[in-house]
């Protein structure tokens, strides 16, 4: 093959490399609604999608609180979403919380109720996938502990704040793998046995049980909630998964699956949706993708389960609504 002929294979695997990219790039929010003033918690908001959907918001006029349990990476984070958004200090701050200790979460609660009159957006982000078997300090499974109870924790700690807000939204972000979850009430922190595909799943699943359960609990008032898939992102939460975790292989398979994989800005365009589109204001406890509603899987609907969830969530933070 000569060199041109050799030159013109390169451009047509280019162009269908990039052709594929578009495709899986997904939902794209392209609105200039403006939040200025509003408070907004982003859960670690120092990477990935939790980064992008930090600048995208700030850029709105929103005041950025970034929750996030590494101190130096957060501030370092912090600058770089100020630059991006071209805005000073006040509206970018940065505060200490780690999803693994329910000590930290309630530390960092009391500390913004404290300062905070109301909370407009709390975007429940951070997030751990296919981890080894591990525990946290409180004795819970550490994806459903980071994934489900301290954000569960963590809201519950703030409603009070978000109902005092004039119109305020909670976000969790979800994923498809809930479609292949199943909540098991009897081994919630997978004691009896431990998949960590699985375990991942049954925290995603938690996470639109969660919103669902929570948007019922708060009909009346004027906090709505939404629960939702980001897509395949490139993000650091592959960082676990066997092999991948290899920083050798990870690039090796970032650059085969990088048509496959949307990029972190490209990942928070549902979450943005969510947080902002004035159209779903009173769409409360529903799921979505691609920046529209999508159907649930059918166990994401399941009240019985999501009631029975709530309580032993309840159990395991140290909570009791009733």
């Amino acid at each position: 093959m000569d060199f041109k002929s050799t030159f013109v294979a390169f451009l047509a695997i280019a162009a269908a490399m990039l052709g594929v990219k578009q495709y899986f790039r997904g939902g794209v929010f392209i609105s200039d609604v403006r939040i200025d003033g509003k408070v907004v918690i982003i859960t670690g908001a120092n990477t990935g999608i939790g980064k992008e959907t930090a600048v995208d918001l700030a850029k709105r006029g929103g005041r950025i609180i970034m929750a996030c349990r590494d101190l130096q990476r957060a501030e370092a984070a912090a600058k770089e979403i100020k630059m991006a958004a071209n805005v000073g200090d006040d509206n970018v701050i940065v505060e200490i919380m780690d999803l693994s200790s329910f000590k930290s979460v309630r530390a960092f609660a009391e500390r913004i109720n404290a300062r905070e009159s109301h909370i407009d957006i709390l975007i429940n982000n951070a997030g751990v996938m296919w981890t080894d078997y591990t525990k946290t300090v409180d004795g819970n499974e550490l994806q459903f502990h980071v994934n489900h109870l301290g954000h569960f924790l963590l809201t519950h700690l703030l409603l009070e704040k978000l109902k005092a807000a004039p119109e305020a939204r909670i976000v969790t972000v979800s994923s498809l793998a809930h479609t292949r979850g199943e909540i098991k009430l009897d081994d919630l922190n997978s004691e009896k046995s431990y998949g960590r595909k699985e375990a991942y799943e049954q925290s995603k699943l938690a996470n639109v049980l969660f919103s669902r359960s929570l948007a019922k609990r708060l009909q009346g008032t004027s906090v709505t909630t939404y629960s939702l898939h980001p897509g395949v992102v490139d993000t650091e939460l592959t960082r676990y998964i066997p092999f991948i975790g290899n920083k050798y292989v990870y690039q090796v398979v970032r650059v085969l699956l990088y048509p496959f994989f949307k990029s972190p800005e490209d990942g928070a365009q549902t979450t943005l949706y969510c947080a902002v589109e004035p159209s779903i204001a009173k769409d409360t406890g529903k799921y979505y993708s691609d920046c529209a509603e999508k159907q649930a899987a059918p166990q994401a609907l399941d009240d019985d389960v999501a009631e029975k969830l709530w309580e032993a969530s309840e159990k395991l933070v140290g909570l009791n609504s009733r």
